[in-house]
């Protein structure tokens, strides 16, 4: 008779964004060290103990959140596995709601309780393994999370109610956690926190955003650096000039201006105006002239008319950006928009996305074309039927463009770095070639 192991096999479930994608590595990495087998985001019902990291951000995410707590809530109910264990901003921000609403979970955990979760799932925290994580990207890109929190006062936005005030990671702490993941085999390194243009201000009283990029260009072997979420208001114009000094930090800056109407922005207390976006990203151009940017919108904000949401139509089509993305507005409890009527009508909100996305398609291609006959340092990450994908540095992993390089003649390796030229181009794939091994 075949005897169950007596090690149970905990499968992780991670949703939301790439800051919770860390978190739920960190768990791993601990879990890991405790010698229990692991799963990450395994299909089917074959682990004994499911914990889901969940998002509790926007109302999509809280529905997937949810519709994954029951499905694994239902394979509980049917003898599949024994336990299910929900952490994250959801069950931070909801956690008596959840109880009450599904008390079929075997325990609920906040966004700071990776030790009560350890200690739950028979480990016990390492402290001195606070930089390991087990990666769950391909080996050669990681995100790495510079802080935690954030203290702007964006009238739409819980996170700062989820997570809290912003509270910046050391430099030294950093930079080790790089060189760890670079002795591990990773070339890039997505850098990540609510708010990146904050990074340093409360620890060293000024902003070292700047002084922390420095400090991870000198270390050997990290041939990619990258910027995501660097808020517009304070951001730090030095950065600027130090891309343009340091090869291996990406001309590529992710930056949420969110709307350009100024009525707009002071009802989402965003702190920044249309004068004061219009001379940072200009100034963005000017500086670093093939810098690549992305943006983010929020549209049908409460009282948006239809003439300030043309000025963001204008707004879009005149200044060009290399990747966008168009979020409806949601109402968050216990934010200050909260209290606003949310009037906009959702198939206005869904017609004015598909509008804007629509001008972002076409402007997307004319610049892809521009491309064609260039040649790219270009990054593999994965081989797709007769393709070999990869990304140039004015690309993140899964949200931007893509390079489909055919290369019958010669296998490429994953994870390594390729001259290719473009010799084509669609809304949103470049197709190249390697121009020389």
């Amino acid at each position: 008779m075949q005897t169950k192991p007596l090690k149970k096999k905990i499968n992780i479930i991670s949703l939301g964004c790439s800051k919770n994608l860390v978190d739920s590595e960190v768990l791993m990495g601990q879990l890991k060290a405790n010698r229990l087998e692991l799963a990450f985001e395994e299909k089917g019902t074959n682990a004994d103990i499911v914990v889901i990291n969940t998002c509790g951000f926007i109302n999509d995410a809280k529905q997937e959140s949810i519709d994954t707590i029951l499905q694994y809530v239902n394979a509980k109910e049917n003898g599949l596995i024994e336990n299910v264990y929900v952490m994250g901003c959801l069950s931070e921000r909801y956690k008596d709601e959840l109880n009450k609403e599904i008390p079929d979970i075997d325990k609920y955990f906040g966004v700071n309780d990776i030790k009560q979760i350890v200690s739950e799932l028979g480990g016990r925290y390492k402290k001195e393994l606070i930089r390991e994580r087990e990666l769950t990207t391909p080996g050669h890109y990681a995100y790495l999370k510079i802080a935690e929190g954030c203290n702007r006062k964006c009238t739409f936005c819980a996170i700062p109610l989820i997570r809290g005030k912003h509270i910046s990671r050391s430099e030294e702490e950093i930079i080790d956690e790089a060189k760890r993941l670079v002795n591990k085999g990773v070339k890039e390194i997505i850098l990540i926190s609510q708010d990146l243009t904050y990074y340093g201000i409360d620890l060293y009283k000024k902003n070292n955003l700047a002084r922390l990029l420095n400090s991870l260009s000198e270390i050997g072997g990290l041939e990619w650096i990258r910027l995501h979420y660097t808020y517009p208001a304070g951001f730090p114009e030095e950065v600027l000039y130090l891309m343009n000094e340091k090869p291996n930090i990406c001309n590529y800056i992710d930056i949420p201006v969110q709307h350009i109407n100024n009525r707009i922005l002071g009802l989402m207390k965003r702190g920044h105006s249309k004068a004061e976006t219009m001379r940072l990203l200009e100034k963005i151009r000017k500086v670093i002239p093939d810098a690549a940017l992305r943006t983010t919108l929020i549209i049908g904000f409460p009282g948006e008319t239809q003439e300030e949401y043309q000025e963001l139509v204008r707004f879009v089509k005149d200044f060009e950006f290399d990747r966008l993305g168009v979020f409806a507005y949601s109402p968050e409890e216990g934010t200050k928009a909260f209290k606003l009527k949310d009037d906009v009508p959702e198939q206005i909100k869904n017609d004015r996305i598909e509008q804007l996305m629509g001008i972002q398609q076409s402007l997307s291609l004319k610049l892809n074309k521009n491309r064609i006959g260039k040649t790219f340092k270009t990054l593999i990450d994965r081989k797709e039927n007769e393709y070999y994908v990869g990304r140039t540095e004015y690309d993140s992993p899964e949200i931007d463009n893509e390079v489909l390089i055919s290369s019958p003649e010669r296998p490429l390796q994953i994870g390594e770095f390729y001259s290719v030229e473009v010799s084509d181009a669609e809304y949103f794939d470049l197709f190249g070639k390697v121009s020389h091994f």
